[in-house]
């Protein structure tokens, strides 16, 4: 069977859920964040920010000189979470096979629906239609025949489109991508990309399942796959949680150990109260860190055991720090970002280890 999958993406979410609440913040742009002279990072903009090159994760001091006429707005969480809800329901009166990657963003499976509508994209039509009707906000969306293909198409037509890719158009569509749109190629990935010649989707078909291998590991058999439209990952309604974690991004570049610790013992204790409301039964214990050329490495430890309390967390994120980053009572350079979480000990080495930049941030941000 031909599955049809949609992927629904929310247009600039956090900002345009601003921009609906308050009309003085209409056609202007809208930055969703820390205040510009902090060194926190961006959460959302609006489009009209983004003319100017901002972008999540971006640090709002960045943002602020790149558009010195932005209107920085504190994230409002709760206000996001309750439209959220309401758009879930949506998708619900659809289907009960919805995945929702985050608070504006889902995949839903349609190929047997509760409306019987038997084109994916009228599916997709009636559920944009509905969301403006109850939200006074606008969606985009891809459809095709699986979750990568619905996904990138969802980015061809935004904002407020939707495109659709059906099974004999997927081989043209692909290969005539940039790889750099590709899911799960970040920016490190994507320069070891262009040094061997691959910059399209054509070019990394081109490319054998053994120089994948050999150069991105389990990376490169997904890629190999997808690059050939092949991905039958089902749409899963219950994800179990991978981690849980908590960061901050601070003022100014800590050097000092003892400020550094005190920050850590900070960040503990925001886990574990994050822990307290949405227990996780986690034993690998990453600490992530940020230096202040904006380098990032994560280094992690699996222990025995899966209950954690502040000062457990504290204790074994010092020891990773010591090992880690500090000589002398000093940092080797200034730190930016400290983070801690909690995983599955199967998605981690039994050892310590260093990660790339590329793997999913998994951090939430305090603010």
């Amino acid at each position: 069977m031909i599955r049809k999958i949609l992927h629904v993406d929310m247009d600039a979410f956090y900002a345009s859920v601003e921009q609906r609440d308050n009309p003085s913040y209409r056609g202007k742009p809208i930055i969703v964040g820390g205040p510009p002279d902090s060194r926190g990072v961006v959460c959302a903009a609006s489009y009209e920010a983004r003319k100017f090159g901002v972008r999540s994760a971006m640090p709002c001091s960045q943002a602020a000189r790149l558009c010195p006429s932005g209107i920085f707005v504190t994230p409002r969480f709760e206000a996001y979470r309750k439209v959220s809800s309401k758009i879930r329901q949506i998708f619900l009166e659809y289907t009960d096979l919805v995945e929702m990657l985050s608070l504006d963003e889902a995949f839903l499976d349609v190929t047997q629906n509760k409306k019987n509508i038997p084109y994916a994209s009228q599916v997709a039509k009636e559920i944009r239609e509905k969301i403006f009707e109850e939200t006074q906000l606008t969606a985009s969306a891809g459809v095709s025949v699986n979750k990568f293909l619905a996904k990138i198409a969802t980015d061809q037509n935004k904002p407020n489109g939707m495109t659709i890719v059906r099974p004999e158009q997927a081989e043209k569509f692909i290969e005539s991508l940039d790889v750099s749109v590709f899911p799960g190629i970040g920016k490190v990935t994507l320069r070891k990309m262009h040094a061997l010649g691959i910059k399209k989707g054509k070019d990394l078909k081109e490319k054998s399942l053994e120089i994948l291998d050999q150069n991105f590991g389990k990376s490169g058999r997904w890629f190999y796959a997808v690059c050939r439209g092949l991905d039958d990952r089902p749409v899963e309604p219950f994800r179990e949680r991978k981690s849980l974690g908590a960061e901050s991004t601070f003022a100014k570049d800590l050097e000092n150990s003892s400020e550094i610790f005190r920050e850590l013992s900070d960040i503990a204790e925001e886990l574990e109260r994050r822990l307290l409301q949405k227990p996780f039964p986690g034993k690998t214990i990453t600490l992530k860190v940020k230096f202040s050329d904006f380098t990032q490495k994560t280094r992690s430890i699996t222990e025995d055991y899966s209950y954690m309390d502040k000062n457990e967390l504290y204790r074994i994120g010092s020891k990773l720090l010591e090992e880690f980053i500090l000589e002398s009572g000093k940092a080797v350079f200034p730190i930016r970002l400290l983070g801690l979480s909690l995983s599955h000990p199967e998605s981690s080495s039994k050892n310590s280890q260093i990660r790339s930049e590329d793997e999913e941030d998994l951090f939430p941000s305090l603010f």
